[in-house]
């Protein structure tokens, strides 16, 4: 139970850090270079986890990291970019917060991880605080907005655990930070060309903008990334998908506090209900790290100690 919750706190990190990111792409990232602003955040943050583990794909890891970079980095970022240059703080932030529904289905279908009582009540719990977020009072929503933001919930679950499955229950089973510099890496590459083709030069980028993008890449991208994964790993996706509803509560949070964006009483309720949700998928007494396999795949052998799964120094999904 301890271990379970150090990783619940270590996993925290990653949606925090996301819902200030919306902030941060919004105010100082340049607003009509999506795909330069999606491989700028990628390719920096995979060369970077790359210079810590030292380590290539092999075997079935090279076509796996160019999968998982197309789901995980390529798409959904320049969906997430776009959704934070057309909405709101509060708003990019809590469409994404659907996200554990969508999460448990993936699991169930790709991993047989049924979800339980607790994770599904967590789930609309989550989401109808979210509703009561977004009915709160933003006024002049985007459309195409809260579409980029839905989409990146579906691509980033699929993904999410199509690399928990791909981490789970092989003999080659990678390390959490070898697996995300490799698919930051992939994504960064697959981005840069069409960045080039489409969007021409890069972008001029100011001290300031230069700021945000260090910010983007190292925290919100390296750090968050390798945690994510490594609670993915270590614990039910429908645990870590609740954790993900501390996303737009930083986002609402940060919102209000930095951009001026005016708290509602309807969005106060709504985030007490994002709260209760994300508590309902705590791990309960006894419960072990889940390291369950895909159905029908072997149990995989403990890593050498050199290439222990796990987080890293410097790490975080």
């Amino acid at each position: 139970m301890e271990a379970n919750m150090r990783w619940v706190a270590l996993t925290a990190v990653a949606p925090v850090a996301w819902g200030a990111n919306y902030f941060v792409t919004h105010a100082f990232l340049p607003t009509d270079h999506p795909l330069y602003g999606a491989a700028l955040r990628a390719l920096p943050a995979g060369l970077v986890l790359l210079a810590v583990c030292r380590r290539r794909p092999h075997g079935a890891w090279w076509g796996r990291s160019a999968v998982l970079g197309l789901l995980n980095v390529s798409v959904f970022f320049v969906l997430v970019f776009a959704a934070s240059q057309l909405l709101p703080t509060s708003v990019a932030s809590t469409v994404m917060a659907v996200s554990p529904l969508f999460m448990m289905l993936a699991a169930w279908l790709l991993m047989a991880e049924r979800p339980g009582p607790a994770h599904l009540a967590g789930a609309v719990t989550g989401l109808v605080g979210v509703c009561l977020m977004l009915l709160g009072g933003t006024d002049g929503i985007s459309v195409p907005g809260v579409l980029a933001s839905a989409a990146a919930v579906l691509v980033s679950s699929f993904g999410h655990v199509l690399a928990k499955r791909w981490n789970t229950g092989t003999e080659s089973r990678a390390g959490v930070l070898a697996s995300t510099a490799w698919q930051l890496t992939a994504g960064g590459l697959l981005l840069l060309p069409v960045a080039v083709a489409v969007e021409g030069a890069p972008p001029p980028v100011s001290p300031s903008a230069f700021l945000a993008f260090c910010y983007v890449a190292l925290v919100a991208t390296a750090l968050t990334f390798s945690v994510w994964f490594a609670g993915l790993r270590r614990l039910p996706a429908g645990t870590v998908g609740l954790i993900g509803l501390l996303n737009p509560v930083t986002g609402v949070l940060l919102g209000t506090a930095v951009a001026g964006e005016v708290l509602t009483v309807r969005q106060l309720g709504g985030l007490a209900l994002v709260l209760a949700g994300v508590a309902l998928g705590r791990p309960t007494a006894g419960a072990r790290p889940d390291r369950r396999c895909p159905a029908g795949a072997p149990a995989a052998p403990a890593p050498p100690p050199g290439l222990r799964s796990g987080p890293g120094p410097g790490r975080s999904t």
